[in-house]
């Protein structure tokens, strides 16, 4: 927990408005509901907040899970949340905004900064079918205090739309690229710019694209240098590496 947040707590704690055994569980390191023990102190570890993946839990748990996260952290983030289960739970718990294209819900405290670091991330999108994926890891990013700079519909089928952005991409701290079929967005990014690129394939394409491990081969055995690649579709994991070297490198706007 934040030390700011701590301090809250024992202020509430020595003006009488909240109770020693409901300061303790505020203070602890997770929070046992039963189902699931919600890490409290991730942030701590690790530099950002407990993710809620939402596939496989019932819109009853993420509401428990979410309401106990927005108890003790400023931000929360759940993914691969379909239109009636986001639905259930933003009736369920105040103030949380859905991301269709992503799939994902967001809650930040109002106290909390927008962006957190100078600088941004630019998200790099080879067609409009790799939206989905893409718009999670923008999405990750933002929720994590990062800036980002959309930058979608630029495959190499039509290579004279990335070269128009090239200098947009170059000047973020680091490029996420998306791209199905066979990834040739990321060789040819790879190769015009000097900053990190984090590679998502997808499972866009056809039959032979087997669900996309064409797509994550071609950019496991990409010539150029400096791309790591992340997991078929997983657009959340790329915005966590991206914002985790975004973190490190540029200055923190607000301490």
């Amino acid at each position: 927990m934040r030390e700011r947040n701590v301090d809250d707590v024992l202020q509430r704690v020595k003006d009488g408005s909240l109770g020693v055994e409901d300061a303790k569980s505020l203070l602890s390191k997770f929070e046992d509901i039963g189902f699931a023990k919600v890490d409290h102190q991730r942030e701590e570890r690790t530099g950002f907040p407990e993710v809620v993946y939402g596939e496989g839990k019932t819109p009853e748990h993420m509401v428990e899970i979410l309401s106990s996260l927005k108890r003790h952290t400023n931000r929360v983030l759940a993914t691969r949340i379909s239109p009636d289960k986001a639905a259930f739970v933003m009736e369920q718990v105040e103030d949380l905004t859905y991301n269709e294209a992503a799939r994902t819900l967001y809650w930040k405290h109002p106290d909390e900064p927008e962006v957190l670091y100078g600088g941004y991330i630019a998200v790099v999108c080879a067609g409009t079918s790799d939206l989905p994926v893409a718009e999670e890891a923008a999405v990750t990013v933002e929720a994590f205090g990062a800036s980002v700079k959309r930058i979608y519909d630029v495959g190499v089928a039509g290579i004279h739309r990335l070269f128009h952005h090239l200098d947009e991409i170059e000047n973020a701290t680091v490029a996420i690229t998306v791209a199905g079929m066979e990834g040739a967005l990321t060789s040819v990014v790879g190769g015009l710019i000097s900053n990190p690129i984090v590679a998502v394939p997808t499972s866009i394409g056809y039959g032979a694209n087997f669900q996309g491990l064409s797509s994550l081969l071609s950019m496991l055995n990409a010539c150029s240098p400096g791309i790591s690649v992340m997991n078929i579709d997983n657009g959340f994991g790329a915005g966590y590496y991206a914002t985790l070297i975004h973190k490190n490198h540029r200055d923190t706007i607000i301490d």
